[in-house]
């Protein structure tokens, strides 16, 4: 599908924000529907399912958070995108929107090219996502998932499986945030009782193994972590 082509749909009740982003987004040759609630936007929906959804949380009636919810467990929406707009600062609301099913955030109050950047990034990955190979390939760190071998530099890695596992999460999920509530839920049966404060220990393991590649795997404070999108 060409650039052109990719329907967005804006959920924001503050006009004049809805209206700018439209225009912005529209001059990137994007295909918009704009929306005051998430009432309006469950309407607009039963005619034609979007790619990308810009969600504001604090919305009328449905909450954004509650939208979200919605959407990510409907089997006709839960493969579209979402980039919700949050409080600037507020972690928790960050935190609770990337759980629910957000694929990214964005803080108002926000610039014009980093929401157009994000969407770009956001819109690619989701291309992407589905069509992971049998193997993975970024730079000099190499990946086959059918035979659970990692390399780094021409050099075999030993990894448990729980770190294989949440290294696998990571990078399905590349660019995108995860919390350490979401990456236990992705790596749940595994041979090791994984809880939430051994994820920070899992991390660290890791990144120690990856050697030099270790900053492939981002910390994003108070929030979770995240495997690197170059791109």
């Amino acid at each position: 599908m060409s650039e052109s082509k990719l329907h967005i749909f804006i959920v924001e009740d503050e006009r004049s924000i809805n209206d700018l982003i439209a225009y912005h987004l529209e001059k990137h040759r994007y295909e918009v529907t704009q929306a005051f609630s998430a009432e309006e936007a469950q309407k607009h929906m039963e005619r034609k399912i979007p790619d990308l959804v810009i969600l504001d949380l604090m919305l009328p009636k449905m909450s954004g958070m509650e939208f979200c919810k919605i959407l990510k467990q409907s089997k006709h929406t839960h493969n579209m995108g979402i980039l919700m707009f949050t409080a600037k600062g507020e972690k928790y609301d960050i935190i609770r929107g990337l759980d629910a099913g957000a694929d990214d955030y964005l803080s108002k109050p926000f610039d014009l090219e980093e929401l157009i950047a994000r969407v770009k990034a956001l819109l690619r990955r989701l291309k992407q996502k589905n069509a992971l190979s049998d193997s993975f390939s970024k730079n000099s760190l190499n990946i086959d998932w059918a035979r659970h071998k990692v390399r780094v530099a021409d050099k075999n890695i030993q990894l448990t499986l729980t770190e294989y596992k949440i290294l696998k999460a990571l990078i399905e999920n590349q660019g995108r945030v995860l919390t350490r509530d979401r990456i236990l839920d992705l790596v749940m049966g595994t041979d090791t009782v994984v809880i939430d404060r051994t994820i920070d220990v899992h991390i660290l393991s890791l990144r120690k193994k990856l050697g030099l590649k270790n900053d492939f795997i981002e910390t994003i404070r108070g929030v979770g972590y995240r495997f690197r999108d170059d791109e």
